[in-house]
């Protein structure tokens, strides 16, 4: 299926995803929207070799024909109030939507009025919404649900998600407070930039499949601190300045904590890994040695969740409930 897409959102991360879905063949992207004074008004291929000579568009009501789309990939925030605004003028339009942003993994967490609103509004008009990426998407929330699938129990779910984040994205290193000192890096905390977004998302997604009461959960956030003189894409890090960040998510489950989520991301960090540990019948203990590279994977599961979103039935969704997401080969064959 050749698909005709829109872009929201020209940042590093999209201009990946346009970069694959080029060398994938699986799509062209007809149109582009992203505001940024230095992107607007110029040519998708000014920034993507090869890209067709498409405008990017300053606001979403500059797209010519939304007619002429099959869907749109949606890459601007973390935040699901500041991208609802952009889903609610591409539902009102009838155009179904795969968006990077972390709450909207499992928006009924932090917004459950709005999920609600934004379901209505793509059952009305015939449309799809889903949120995904690598983490929150799979890793930590649709792995480990469906590794769960051979168990006769499981009675606590345990996810580490350990990066070096030496090769992410310069976004990706500032969210992870790359080369603060420990006074910054407790302001960034407060303002509330500085954090992996998704790690509550998660616990209550894997609660919700595994059919878990979540009755309380909490969360920690501290830096990893460089022990020797490192180098980032930000510039130096002294030792003793963050190399990175360290998040732990428990949830409480019948009294004990069943849910435990680990997340540490820093520059030079040693034995990178994911790891899933079912505590079950029977008991399940996987691990993805070096772990899996956020952006390179990010990239490719919005580009391979497309087609499974449009299979889906009209509404808000999650991971669990399109048909399954897999890596198809369909765009390079002949």
């Amino acid at each position: 299926m050749n698909l005709r897409l829109l872009h929201v959102g020209l940042g590093p991360l999209g201009l990946r995803i346009q970069t694959d879905l080029l060398a994938r063949r699986l799509g062209a992207t007809v149109a582009v929207v992203d505001p940024a004074p230095q992107l607007a008004g110029r040519m998708l291929s000014e920034f993507v070799p090869g890209a067709p000579a498409v405008r990017i568009h300053p606001r979403l009501e500059d797209v010519p024909d939304f007619d002429a789309l099959d869907a749109a990939i949606v890459t601007t925030s973390s935040d699901l109030r500041a991208c609802a605004d952009t889903f609610r003028g591409l539902l009102d339009r009838g155009v179904s939507v795969v968006s990077s942003c972390e709450e909207l993994i499992y928006p009924w967490l932090r917004h459950r009025a709005l999920a609600q609103e934004l379901d209505l509004r793509a059952k009305e008009s015939g449309a799809q919404l889903l949120g995904t990426g690598v983490n929150p998407g799979f890793l930590m929330d649709a792995l480990p649900v469906f590794a769960s699938a051979v168990c006769n129990a499981v009675r606590s779910l345990s996810v580490q998600r350990i990066q070096d984040a030496t090769t992410r994205r310069v976004p990706f290193q500032k969210k992870i407070g790359a080369g603060l000192d420990r006074a910054s890096f407790d302001a960034a905390i407060a303002d509330g930039w500085l954090r992996h977004v998704g790690l509550g998302e998660s616990i209550h997604f894997c609660a919700h499949y595994l059919g878990y009461t979540v009755e309380s959960w909490s969360e920690t956030i501290e830096p990893v601190l460089a022990t020797r003189e490192l180098e980032c894409k930000l510039g130096r890090i002294p030792v003793g300045h963050a190399a990175g960040v360290r998040q732990v998510a428990t949830g409480i489950v019948g009294g004990e904590p069943r849910l435990r989520f680990e997340f540490q991301a820093a520059i030079a960090q040693p034995d990178p890994h994911d790891r899933v540990v079912l505590e079950g019948d029977p008991p399940i203990d996987l691990v993805i040695r070096g772990g899996v590279h956020g952006d390179v994977a990010t990239s490719a599961i919005v580009l391979n969740a497309l087609t499974p979103t449009l299979a889906a039935a009209p509404g808000l969704h999650t991971m669990a409930t399109i048909p399954m997401v897999a890596c198809s080969d369909a765009g390079r064959r002949r």
